[in-house]
């Protein structure tokens, strides 16, 4: 036994160093990678505690915060300083609009003598960053992901980031969403401020893999591979290759830093539907020679989106879309959801119910939300939370580069069918609505694009429409939308607000839907719920059946959103309530929710 000691003290002394990672890595909030889509080996969490400061007299800059300055309280990242989980719970009883980050940090042995990024995924709103008291960059956006190089701030030992933030969302000069700028109340809940996604380190090569796009082609058994590639290095050569249950399916390799478009032609076509999806696992490869000098690990989904006079076809299938409404709040992280699992926990949630996709409302959710979503086949319409902006032409630019950065990060996931930049505007929208579709269908032609859901329509000539409508009576829902959607509707003239008047002349289908109905209310008390609530358990089910009836049996639809997945603070007309518990018998929501719509028994009358 003595021979074997050794080993055994060996044994004992790694399995306690696994145990002790096992054990810090439990203690770091969010400690998953961020993207799953663009994920590399080489990379640190800078979640967890930081050095936190509310700065009320706008005088920061004066006192030297950006370097070498302790801040005078603790928060938790990646949680906001509003709520609980960031260990301050501010909530809305103060408003926030200078606070300031700082954290220390040492330089993995893995990263010393690569280039490294510092990467956020999301910071709301205006933000600078200090390596060492050295500016790395700025960011104005609070959806969007950035990030900046910081190798020349570097320094051996210790390092310090610092950031600053500017979130001035009474000034009507940046979007908010369903933050409250007061109290919370009606539809808009407790803020967000500063930090409220992950921050993280990563190392790259000499040149690496800054962007990808992703384009599946399924009719063609392909799929087609553009990079941006940031550095200087000569003899430059990509490799692709994607794997079907780790099998290599495809690959292709280009030469030179402009590369021309790859083709990844697949042994294996494997498609992505709704429901039953098939990822293949994407290796991308950057030499210089033969010396590898950037690996990036991703994913895709086969899979094609088509309009065909009335309806959106997945893979050539109609699949009518049973949305939900997503607002993407938490009890105790507000906009950031407190674990990974809780993300995924959120779509079988909806799934449990019959909903095979969600309406991302008033909010661009976490790139993981959306890998879960990819994983899971579930269909999600990209969202932004336009409210609080006022329109004037002078911020313009600002929302513009915001979405265009939201398009660049989410374009590649399988699950997204659809895009809406806007939410419920009026006339004062339709400038900047109008450049907006224009940017997203340049930058994405592969799925339609919404301009806004529900009130004023201002295209011309739209691809696809909707209208919001919470009548309570589902006799009298069924109707209207019967009426309204027999003939075809015309060019510019798209249903404006809850009730419509049907068009008087049809000139070509166009595909529609419901975008949000119900917000029937079940255990409102303190709260509040559309309309008259149900007096009794079964005068719910009898309300939400005839709700989800209306839509079912309309062949001019090709989907519906409910209102909604959960309660939201003071908003009690979800499935769940705020803290995900069911309020009803889930099973029995389902078989409603679930059966076959007329649209998918054939074509729609009227076409």
């Amino acid at each position: 036994m003595k021979m074997y000691q050794p080993w055994m003290n060996a044994l004992a002394v790694l399995a306690g160093l696994l145990t002790a990672a096992s054990s810090a890595t439990a203690s770091v909030p969010r400690p998953e990678h961020p993207r799953p889509d663009l994920q590399r080996d080489n990379w640190l969490t800078l979640n967890g505690e930081w050095q936190f400061e509310i700065e009320k007299a706008a005088d920061g800059d004066a006192r030297g915060l950006s370097y070498g300055k302790d801040l005078n309280a603790k928060i938790t990242v990646p949680f906001c300083p509003e709520s609980k989980l960031s260990g301050l719970g501010l909530g809305n009883k103060e408003k926030l609009k200078h606070v300031w980050y700082r954290r220390t940090f040492d330089l993995p042995q893995t990263m010393i003598g690569k280039r490294v990024r510092i990467h956020f995924g999301g910071v709301d709103y205006q933000s600078w960053v200090y390596i060492n008291g050295q500016l790395a960059g700025s960011h104005i956006g609070e959806s969007a992901a950035f990030n900046f190089e910081i190798t020349k701030s570097l320094k051996t030992g210790p390092n310090e980031v610092v950031v600053k933030v500017l979130d001035d969302m009474w000034s009507g000069l940046q979007p908010r969403g369903k933050q409250s700028p007061d109290d919370s109340g009606g539809c808009i809940y407790t803020r967000t401020t500063g930090i409220w996604q992950s921050v993280w380190l990563e190392a790259v090569g000499t040149s690496f893999l800054e962007n990808i796009s992703v384009i599946p082609d399924p009719d063609n058994s392909r799929v087609l591979i553009d990079a941006k590639i940031n550095g200087n290095d000569t003899d430059l050569t990509l490799t692709a290759e994607a794997f079907a249950d780790g099998k290599l399916s495809g690959s292709d390799s280009g030469r030179g830093p402009w590369l021309n478009t790859l083709v990844l032609n697949l042994k294996d076509k494997k498609l992505w539907e709704p429901g039953v999806p098939f990822l293949y696992d994407l290796k991308l490869t950057l030499y210089s020679g033969k010396d590898k000098i950037d690996e990036l690990n991703s994913y895709f989904g086969l899979r094609k989106i088509a309009i065909d006079g009335r309806k959106i076809l997945i893979n050539g299938k109609p699949v009518f879309q049973r949305l939900i409404l997503d607002q993407g709040f938490y009890p105790d992280g507000l906009w950031t959801a407190p674990s990974d699992e809780e993300l995924k926990n959120d779509i079988t949630r909806s799934m449990a119910c019959g909903y095979n996709g969600a309406r991302l409302h008033q909010k661009v959710f976490e790139p993981r939300f959306l890998y879960w979503a990819d994983k899971l086949g579930y269909m999600v319409w990209g969202e932004f939370p336009d409210w609080g902006f006022d329109f004037k032409p002078e911020a313009y630019s600002a929302y513009v580069n915001e979405w265009t950065e939201v398009l660049l990060r989410d374009r590649n996931h399988p699950a997204i069918v659809g895009w809406c930049p806007f939410n419920e505007q009026d006339k004062r929208a339709g400038e900047l609505s109008k450049m907006i579709w224009s940017l997203t269908k340049a930058i994405d032609p592969t799925r339609p694009a919404l301009e806004t859901s529900g009130w004023t329509h201002t295209l011309p000539h739209p691809e696809v429409m909707d209208a919001h409508d919470y009548e309570g009576k589902p006799e009298i829902l069924r109707n209207r939308w019967m009426k309204q959607l027999a003939v075809p509707v015309q060019d510019g003239s798209a249903p404006v607000g809850n009730s419509t008047t049907a068009p008087s002349k049809a000139e070509r289908v166009i595909p529609c839907m419901v975008s949000e109905i119900g917000g029937v209310g079940w255990s409102t008390e303190g709260g509040w719920s559309y309309g008259e609530g149900p007096k009794s358990l079964d005068e719910f089910y009898a309300r939400y059946q005839g709700t989800i009836d209306a839509m079912l049996d309309n062949p001019h639809l090709f989907g519906f959103c409910y209102t909604q997945l959960t309660d939201v603070e003071q908003e009690k007309n979800g499935l769940y309530y705020y803290d995900r518990k069911p309020k009803f018998d889930v099973a029995k929501i389902h078989a409603i929710t679930s059966r076959q719509a007329a649209y998918e028994r054939g074509p729609a009358e009227g076409k």
